[in-house]
């Protein structure tokens, strides 16, 4: 993606946004995909993004609430909550040979990306990051990183390595996986445990790793089990290592889901673990028990 060239983005939020501005500000033409609210107030602001990373700064984007025309790369940032809606708002038929990149935390979305769309041009993507959208076209960035991994068995190399050097060169960290199974993979056993002992328990990472840490050890084993299961490599003393170097206040997107009512990505992380973990005969008892008690606990999921 050296080369100026035409970007969806559906979902301008917390990350979508980001991205999207940071596109627009290197010169790609942006189109924002979004409800007609958003999109009236994206279209006369902009996106203005805060962050120490890469500074204060506005993007003009182009808007709509469905894609039109062809793109050469439709960024899908929506959660798992809201896919389904959202992708109605990218018509197969205006994608032309677009590639289709998935920014969702969970392992479960590529097969259905592929059923909808051309299965060669769906390209899962990891991004690490920290970023909120705290109003329409407002986007505040904590993380001092923005890294992305791009997977896509059967999509053509070129064309991810192009990719991954036009969203380098707007100023992410973004290189070309390997293997899209172990990158899926690497995010999820590291997310799971974090996401739900850190919202069953309604505790910031630092505290819920000292007051539950047997806990959370178990759902680190249970989660590599199930991640090397699937055929990627996961290291559990790693996975701890990082949580103890996150800053104490750290909480997961789920926990701050719940904190203000809205849905939970809770099937696509616990669910997803659990299903995987049931086809390889994995026992991941920790999991399925922190993933009951949510569910018992009354809160909404998509």
């Amino acid at each position: 993606m050296a080369t100026k060239n035409t970007v969806a983005v559906l979902g301008p939020g917390g990350t979508g946004g980001l991205l999207a501005a940071l596109l627009s500000r290197s010169g790609h033409r942006v189109i924002c995909l979004a409800q007609d609210r958003t999109a009236d107030t994206l279209r006369r602001t902009g996106i203005t993004v805060r962050s120490s990373q890469f500074g204060d700064f506005t993007a003009r984007v182009e808007t709509d609430t469905e894609l039109r025309e062809p793109v050469d790369v439709c960024l899908i940032a929506v959660k798992h909550t809201a896919l389904d809606a959202a992708l109605t708002r990218v018509p197969p038929a205006a994608l032309g040979d677009a590639l289709v990149v998935p920014l969702l935390n969970g392992v479960e979305h590529p097969a259905r990306l592929r059923a909808r769309y051309r299965p060669d041009r769906v390209a899962p993507a990891v991004i690490r990051v920290e970023s909120t959208r705290v109003a329409p076209g407002v986007i505040e960035h904590g993380s001092p990183f923005t890294e992305i991994d791009l997977g896509g068995d059967g999509v053509p190399r070129a064309r991810l390595h192009a990719l991954a050097a036009g969203l380098t060169a707007a100023g992410t960290t973004a290189r070309v996986a390997e293997d899209e199974t172990a990158a899926l993979w690497a995010k999820m056993a590291f997310l799971a445990p974090f996401a739900l002992l850190t919202t069953r328990y309604g505790l910031p990472l630092g505290e819920a790793r000292i007051r539950h840490r047997e806990e959370l050890e178990s759902l680190v084993a249970e989660a590599t089990a199930v991640s090397r299961a699937c055929g990627a490599p996961a290291d559990p003393a790693q996975t701890l290592a990082r949580y103890d170097a996150f800053p104490p206040g750290t909480k997961s997107s789920m926990q701050r889901d719940a904190e203000a009512g809205r849905p939970l990505e809770l099937d696509a992380i616990g669910g997803a673990l659990l299903r995987a973990a049931g086809r390889h005969g994995v026992p991941a008892p920790v999991t399925a028990r922190l993933v009951s008690e949510l569910r018992a606990a009354g809160h909404p999921f998509g």
